[in-house]
């Protein structure tokens, strides 16, 4: 019994093509594209959502500005949700729905609707692949119908114009400004009260008392801070992070910079603990070449001459507060650091 063999499909030329090419549907043209008054219609409807989102996006910034942070709203099943979150996302997700839409729409009803099959090529651009790409890119700017359609064109600029706006807003939110904040420590709290002529008892860590240069041993670290700086206080954590210092006590003569020598009393030196790095704070230190080493990028400071930086990733020197010592024989600061502490920032200037 023979077996009867199904036709095979051949391609051009007699090429077996198992994939024969089925072709493209007819053409079928959109209302929009035979009716003008549906075209007029689409149009209104495209600027109409980017009008929304226009909208959508000038409430957000009133939500912004208007609802208190600490205002709620009783929503049924979800119970109570913050307003403002609540009002930011929605006019938000409305400004950018809006404009998303608009664009689909404007691309389903009004751009061109012409089928274009591009045969593959390699992928790789010549001077007139570019010319071809700068023509068809011409051609579509031509077939979107922006040109004659002016009303889409500028509700549209409006709508993507206005929507960076709600970030611009949000970046509010990144907290006040420091204005001065960042130039001073607490140890020019007496100075600008006018007390105590702008001097500031030091006062060490670890004991909570004065400190008197007998304190100071060679070869050693004392953590200190300034008088009336407690853990009481609301912002000592802040006021800590700036106004925490080193004292080191050195041979006068092994202080190179003659600014440091008058900074100091009898070779005791202070400087911020604060590296100038990225604000880690700094506590080791090599007690035969007088360097004080950063744990957490090995910036290295040099003592004995200004604080300078001997290696590591810090730009610039440990700032050092000016001492002296009493009436009674502790040792006190003299007004506040000379720059400010801590790493660099953008406008320190």
């Amino acid at each position: 019994m023979s077996e009867e063999k199904l036709p095979e499909p051949h391609g051009p030329a007699g090429a077996l093509d198992p994939f024969a090419d089925p072709g493209l549907p007819e053409h079928e043209p959109r209302r929009t594209d035979i009716d003008e008054k549906a075209a007029k219609r689409a149009e209104r409807q495209v600027s109409l959502l980017f009008v929304i989102s226009m909208l959508a996006t000038v409430a957000f910034i009133a939500s912004y500005v208007g609802i208190d942070k600490y205002d709620t709203v009783d929503i049924f099943f979800f119970g109570k949700i913050g307003a403002l979150n609540m009002a930011l996302g929605l006019t938000l997700g409305v400004a950018l729905f809006c404009i998303g839409a608009g664009a689909i729409h404007w691309a389903r009803t009004l751009m061109t609707d012409e089928e274009i099959v591009q045969e593959r090529h390699e992928l790789k651009s010549d001077p007139a692949d570019r010319e071809a790409a700068i023509r068809e890119f011409q051609q579509g700017a031509s077939d979107s119908g922006i040109g004659r359609r002016p009303l889409i064109r500028r509700t549209m600029i409006g709508a993507m114009a206005l929507v960076p706006l709600s970030g611009v807003v949000l970046l509010r939110d990144l907290g006040p400004l420091p204005g001065t904040k960042l130039r001073h420590t607490f140890w020019g709290e007496n100075a600008r009260n006018g007390i105590n002529n702008g001097n500031t008892l030091i006062i060490n860590e670890n004991t909570g008392k004065p400190l008197r240069p007998a304190d100071i041993t060679k070869g050693s670290l004392t953590m200190a801070k300034p008088e009336g700086l407690d853990v009481e206080n609301h912002d000592y954590l802040a006021e800590m992070g700036k106004a925490a210092i080193l004292l080191i006590r050195l041979e006068p003569d092994e202080i190179k910079s003659a600014k440091q020598l008058d900074w100091s009393y009898e070779g005791i030196v202070a400087y911020s603990k604060i590296c100038t790095h990225v604000g880690c704070p700094i506590g080791l230190y090599e007690q035969q070449t007088h360097h004080l080493l950063c744990p957490c990028h090995q910036s290295t400071f040099d003592l004995a001459d200004d604080g300078a930086v001997v290696f590591g990733p810090a730009a610039r020197s440990l700032p050092q507060l000016r001492i002296a010592v009493n009436n009674e024989g502790y040792l006190e600061a003299v007004g506040d650091f000379a720059e400010p502490v801590g790493p660099s920032f953008w406008e320190r200037g």
